[in-house]
């Protein structure tokens, strides 16, 4: 089953510094059957202002993931961790019993970045912190495994058991489905066709019951999917 979720139909907001696209309910787009799929609880399509973002602010029992597409994010959190990041580049955070952090775009240009929070598989696990800065090569017309969880072979692994992958293609490329699981595709740029089905940039898809997605691009493309247990 293909499920088309354009950008349209998504949730928005604007609050000057910040526009986000909402795949799912978040702050004041509330839609009671739009909460989750899977074990994936958020998606949030941002553009962050020069010289603004998140001041400090707490989480806890959530994993977030933050991709970065364009310009820089600089992160500090209160377990002493301070860095920025590119595009192409990630960061986790496994919240545990609680952490507080910020998100700042300190820089002269506009940040685009997509934030993921993932369900963790039990509470108050013993807290996370990591980056890798992948090159634009390890995921040029090939699967990038990004994120995975501490049984995979990502160089980011979280608790939870999904596979992020991300991809920039020009050429078609294949992915095959396990039994008993299930994927959340974005395309973050460009334009493709995945198993005859359309997506434009900011575009996503809910896939389940699929054996294997073959996905031809129709302009450079960029995407990033999830791949998790069905539920």
């Amino acid at each position: 089953m293909l499920r088309k979720l354009p950008k349209e139909n998504m949730g928005k907001s604007n609050l000057g510094w910040l526009q986000s696209r909402f795949h799912f309910s978040f702050a004041e787009y509330r839609n009671p059957n739009n909460i989750h799929f899977g074990v994936l609880r958020v998606l949030n399509d941002d553009i962050i202002h020069p010289r603004t973002g998140f001041d400090t602010h707490p989480h806890e029992n959530m994993e977030i993931i933050t991709y970065i597409v364009d310009g820089e994010i600089t992160h500090k959190d209160s377990m002493g961790n301070s860095e920025t990041l590119k595009r192409g580049e990630v960061q986790y955070l496994s919240a545990g019993d609680g952490i507080y952090h910020s998100e700042k775009n300190e820089s002269d240009k506009y940040l685009r970045s997509l934030q993921i929070w993932i369900f963790p598989p039990q509470k108050s696990l013993p807290r996370l912190y990591g980056s890798y800065k992948y090159k634009k090569e390890e995921r040029d017309n090939k699967f990038l495994n990004v994120v995975s969880s501490q049984n995979g072979n990502s160089k980011i692994k979280i608790y939870q058991d999904i596979n992020i992958y991300v991809s920039e293609f020009d050429k078609t490329q294949e992915f095959e489905i396990q039994e008993d699981r299930q994927v959340y595709f974005v395309q973050i740029e460009g334009k493709s066709e995945i198993n005859g089905v359309i997506l434009e940039d900011g575009d996503a898809m809910e896939i389940v019951d699929e054996k294997k997605l073959i996905i031809n691009p129709l302009s450079k493309s960029h995407i990033l999917f999830i791949e998790m247990q069905k539920k």
